[in-house]
């Protein structure tokens, strides 16, 4: 499929900064930009030039007041946000979730589809099923990203997924042949931080954490600006991340670690093996907040496991700002101020305040993340994200 994104490649470094500048923080004057990127007045306009020509930038009138200058007005950069739209797709174990975003990342559409099977063909066949009945609807789509729980590689075939059972998937090659769109499959926490990097909590942050609770624990830092890479990032490190030596013992993970602590999984395990009741984790968080004894007991020690690792992760990084989010962030609304005393208990009593924002958020934030990837690197090049 040839669109006029095409047209937009490739960006040199220096027309790849003036447009991410001008994505994340515009509009912008040309005055502003060359503050932001300490650049000359010519050096901009000679980068700027073929980023107007080829209709990744505009030029937008300025709602400020007017400012007196010799010659001709300077205009405000922007780009045109809905003049291409994005698919964005996070795949569970049984569920398809599915958003199209602006070149801004705000979604527009939201479809959903339910995965009854594994097998890669079929999953390909519902995503070029979902991507054919949303292309109706936005002609201009230009790509998508598709954020999977495990490992990836090359932003193309999924390594490793323990939620899907896959080994060794060229899911983007699938979906590219069935949709004719080019496809960026990333891991969903890396995507989902790149969202917030970008467009969301820790736009304009220099030093950033991403924790996710859900069905695992994630983790994103982001330093200068930019997301750190690292090797185990997609294979489960909470599993050997001990918060108490002494905790509990799950399937999913080592003795007391952050994922037999605060995955919903354990969480629903340890209610189970303790009263033989299989309880959602809603139903278990409500009866934590009724007084429930055990109930009680697993959130409390749930509470106490999260406050402590905030705070390892505090003291340890300096970030300016921890996002907390995910499906299981509910624990907050329960059990927050146990979280926040533990939290002061293991950070040194004259450590600065720390910021730390809760998102509640849904499978469609994971499927903005991916069409987030599917931006930075279908439209400006983005390779080293």
């Amino acid at each position: 499929m040839t669109t006029r994104a095409a047209s937009w490649q490739p960006l040199s470094p220096g027309e790849r900064s003036v447009a991410i500048e001008v994505l994340v923080h515009g509009p912008l004057s040309r005055t502003d930009l060359a503050r932001r990127l300490d650049l000359s007045a010519g050096s901009l306009t000679r980068l700027t030039k073929p980023l107007i020509e080829s209709g990744l930038l505009v030029e937008v009138p300025d709602g400020g007041p007017a400012e007196v200058r010799q010659g001709r007005p300077s205009q405000p950069l922007d780009v045109v946000a809905e003049s291409r739209t994005f698919l964005g797709l996070k795949l569970t174990e049984d569920m398809v979730y599915g958003v199209v975003t602006t070149l801004r990342s705000e979604i527009v559409a939201r479809l959903d589809r339910p995965l009854t099977t594994h097998d890669p063909e079929r999953v390909a066949d519902v995503l070029a099923e979902m991507t054919a009945e949303l292309a109706a609807r936005f002609p201009t789509l230009t790509g998508m990203g598709i954020g999977v729980g495990g490992l990836v590689q090359d932003r193309a075939v999924v390594g490793e997924s323990p939620f899907l059972e896959w080994s060794d998937v060229p899911l983007a090659e699938l979906v590219e042949r069935r949709t004719g769109l080019p496809v960026v499959v990333e891991n969903d926490v890396a995507a989902l931080v790149e969202a917030e990097t970008w467009f969301g909590a820790g736009r304009g942050l220099d030093r950033f954490v991403v924790l996710t609770i859900g069905a695992g624990i994630g983790y994103g830092l982001v330093l200068g600006g930019k997301r750190v890479p690292y090797a185990e990032e997609d294979r489960g490190f909470g599993r050997h991340w001990i918060l108490n030596p002494n905790g509990p013992l799950t399937p999913a993970g080592e003795r007391g670690s952050a994922v037999s602590l605060l995955t919903i999984p354990s969480i629903r395990y340890q209610i189970r093996a303790a009263t033989g009741r299989d309880l959602t984790y809603e139903e278990i968080l409500a009866g934590a907040a009724a007084g429930e004894p055990m109930a009680v007991r697993v959130i409390d020690e749930a509470a106490r496991a999260l406050g402590t690792l905030v705070a390892q992760i505090a003291n340890f990084v300096l970030p300016q700002k921890i996002l907390l989010a995910g499906e299981g962030v509910g624990l907050m609304d329960v059990a927050g101020k146990t979280v926040d005393d533990t939290l002061r208990a293991h950070r040194h009593p004259l450590a600065l305040p720390l910021d730390v924002e809760t998102k509640v958020s849904d499978f469609h934030d994971w499927a903005r993340g991916a069409a987030v990837l599917a931006i930075q690197v279908l439209v400006l090049g983005v390779a080293e994200v």
